[in-house]
């Protein structure tokens, strides 16, 4: 198989995760957007692998590397989105970026008068 396949298959799942990042405001589907850049960052590795035979396995090694990293983030992105989920019913990047600015137009709360 040329290795113009696969580089076109990536660039177009990379395509599509651009468009779902910045075009959506859900933060499911902005994690979902991540994972497709993420394949296509690891099926290119793996294509220049397969093209640059050196016996190594440089690519395939970087591949797993970027699976594993990927699993990580989808499981903290995960974890935000619960949380955010939990605390306010909804799951809007937009909305949430609005709480980060009310949270810091208000006064800091004295540790004394907690109490």
């Amino acid at each position: 198989m040329p290795l113009i396949v696969p580089l076109l298959l990536a660039v177009a799942l990379f395509c599509i995760g651009v468009y779902g990042v910045l075009a959506r405001r859900n933060a499911i589907t902005m994690l979902m957007s991540f994972e497709l850049m993420l394949n296509a960052v690891t099926l290119n590795l793996v294509a220049f692998d397969a093209w640059h035979v050196d016996g190594l396995a440089t690519g395939q090694t970087l591949a797993v590397f970027v699976i594993t990293i990927a699993a990580a983030e989808i499981g903290l992105g995960l974890a935000i989105v619960l949380l955010l989920f939990r605390g306010h019913g909804h799951v809007d990047a937009d909305a949430a970026r609005d709480l980060l600015e009310q949270d810091a137009d208000q006064p800091a709360v004295e540790k004394g008068a907690e109490r």
